[in-house]
């Protein structure tokens, strides 16, 4: 008798957790929209990776570029997927002052090192978010994500998964042409975080 009880408790409480899981995960994270578009970017100094003397990378310096904020991982194959992408944007909008930064998120510095050298190199900053606060600040959901932001300190468009250079032209060449920008995510550039 006394078992019967303490299967049919073990029932009720397993129920509705089961059922909350089950809900949960027909959730796509990318459906929920992201307050940040056309709010003010949070305010980073975060230390660049690498920098002798060491360096400290601040939002605030940038005012007046446009900066492309990507957080990344060595961990995350869909970066390493991006990361040719990134290149290719860094290196064709460089000389228009576009400023690239690259976070590295919930990772070791020595592994983010040793991630650069693998993929050949990073023709931007990588900066240390240690602690991960700036990650928090901008709402990351995962890695990668991209986030644009324009001349005046605001943030234009929230990227979660891989970007292309191409979708990185898209947002940031209206920005140089003095475009205005809608505030909110186009659905099209919201993919599916990295699940690893």
């Amino acid at each position: 008798m006394m078992n019967w009880r303490r299967a049919a408790i073990g029932i009720a409480i397993a129920l509705p957790v089961i059922g909350l899981l089950a809900y949960g995960m027909t959730l796509d994270p990318t459906a929920r929209p992201s307050t940040m578009p056309g709010r003010p970017a949070p305010e980073f100094a975060l230390r660049v990776m690498d920098s002798a003397p060491p360096d400290t990378a601040r939002l605030s310096d940038q005012l007046g570029r446009v900066v492309v904020l990507n957080f990344w991982a060595s961990w995350c194959i869909p970066c390493r997927v991006e990361h040719p992408e990134l290149a290719l944007a860094s290196s064709k909008y460089q000389a228009r002052g576009v400023k690239f930064f690259g976070v590295l998120y919930d990772d070791s510095e020595a592994n983010g090192r040793s991630w650069i050298r693998e993929v050949g190199g990073q023709g931007y900053p990588a900066l240390i978010d240690e602690r991960s606060r700036t990650a928090i600040d901008y709402g990351l959901y995962g890695v990668p994500e991209t986030f644009i932001i324009d001349q005046q300190g605001r943030v234009v468009q929230k990227h979660i998964g891989p970007i292309t250079a191409d979708q990185l032209s898209a947002i940031i060449d209206p920005l140089l042409a003095g475009t205005p920008q809608e505030r909110a995510p186009a659905p099209d550039t919201m993919q599916a975080p990295d699940a690893s």
